[in-house]
């Protein structure tokens, strides 16, 4: 089995990222390969990555943005939800850094290419066991090269935005229109770096105060 490791990302990438990154764990009789694409546009960034992968014959690529933190067993860990659900597309469960914070994962996904709208239902509770969901940011996903050359055969650029959705999301949709599902693995743990303007009133909150 092949598997490239795939990062879009600027011309530096978090110190957190990179830890995490060089602890990861290759699974026994796998070839693991790494690849990064620095492009200020992060569709052309995959679009890019996705046709390395293909002309290697990899057989998955897994997607890691730079801003992630992530166990160094989470390559096996995906690959064994991929075993066991069968499912074309794998990521695990990571939170936005700021707002609601809400998990980066929807559980309906309809995008309308003649308005170049979409309609998004996000789920109110995570279950504990890996669920399908309609689409997910692409920050730590494990997804089989047969379901790029779908998209690509059908759609041709894979991860053009349709509309104002990002990338990722519109690329979950165009996997899905091509009839490959996703699942989600709530047992991964993800972290997502951000940053946080600590001030007396989180301190005081922190001590109990």
């Amino acid at each position: 089995m092949k598997i490239q490791i795939c990062v879009p990302c600027m011309d530096q990438v978090p110190a957190l990222f990179a830890r995490s990154l060089a602890m990861i764990q290759k699974p026994d009789g796998v070839d693991v390969s790494l690849a990064f694409e620095m492009s200020s546009l992060i569709y052309t960034a995959r679009n890019n990555l996705a046709l390395k992968s293909i002309q290697q014959e990899a057989d998955f690529t897994l997607w890691l943005d730079s801003d992630m933190v992530f166990p160094p067993d989470i390559l096996i860990r995906l690959l064994e939800t991929q075993k066991e659900t069968g499912a074309d597309i794998v990521t695990g469960v990571y939170y936005r850094r700021k707002g609601s914070y809400a998990p980066v994962l929807f559980n309906r996904l309809d995008i309308y290419e003649d308005s170049q709208t979409a309609k998004f239902t996000e789920f109110q509770e995570i279950p504990d066991k890996p669920f399908e969901i309609g689409g997910c940011g692409f920050g730590a996903v494990l997804v089989s090269t047969g379901a790029l050359m779908d998209v690509s055969a059908k759609y041709g650029n894979l991860f053009a935005p349709i509309g104002n959705n990002g990338e990722d999301v519109s690329f979950c949709w165009r996997a899905r229109m091509c009839g490959n599902n996703i699942i989600a693995d709530p047992r991964i743990p993800i972290g997502h770096v951000g940053q946080t303007v600590i001030t007396k009133e989180i301190y005081e909150a922190l001590r109990g105060g």
